[in-house]
């Protein structure tokens, strides 16, 4: 059965962005050439398209995201931010989505997950937002946290909603030149 592998980007106090949706604050500088090695899906298509990225999917086939992690690909004029994926974002309120290769979904985010677990194929990417993570924390098989050196002091946390704590075991663990931490867990 596929999984739902939260794969996200926190900073040492656990935000995944600024109060106002920044993420560039995350020191990239070895990162990315580690992301494009270990889960090149993950690269939007149009900076795949700039960097000359032509490799396959290696885990992921689908993706699931909700409306503020899909908002910056739509403010730089991008529609279908992961075109070599299945895209779904989960919105109450976004009116619509123009482009035939993005699914939007107005509410059952865990049902729709659950849908996309029976279907053969690759695992799910849960790429955020913690609103959206919060709410499939009951889904969610897998978390891969690139923990990044630095603290934000406030924005957006990596899961909002219920306090409802869940245990996970580490798997494993790699650190980056640049001094983040990429750690796997599993659910216990």
């Amino acid at each position: 059965m596929r999984k739902l592998v939260y794969y996200v980007g926190v900073s040492i106090d656990g935000y995944i962005a600024g109060p106002g949706g920044e993420f560039d604050f995350f020191p990239m500088e070895d990162t990315l050439a580690w992301i494009i090695d270990e889960y090149p899906e993950t690269v939007p298509s149009h900076m795949r398209a700039q960097m000359g990225l032509e490799a396959p999917n290696r885990r992921f086939d689908t993706v699931v995201m909700g409306r503020g992690t899909y908002q910056p690909a739509l403010d730089a004029g991008v529609t279908s931010p992961y075109a070599h994926l299945r895209q779904y974002v989960v919105s109450a309120s976004v009116p619509e989505i123009g482009d035939p290769q993005v699914e939007l979904v107005r509410s059952d985010p865990t049902g729709l997950v659950r849908r996309l677990k029976q279907e053969e194929g690759g695992d799910i990417w849960l790429c955020g937002g913690g609103t959206l993570a919060g709410a499939l924390l009951p889904e969610i098989d897998e978390l891969i946290v690139k923990s990044y050196p630095v603290v934000a002091g406030d924005g957006i946390s990596a899961f909002t909603g219920a306090f409802r704590p869940t245990p996970f075991t580490p798997a494993r663990s790699r650190s980056l030149g640049s001094g983040t931490t990429v750690t796997w867990y599993d659910r216990a």
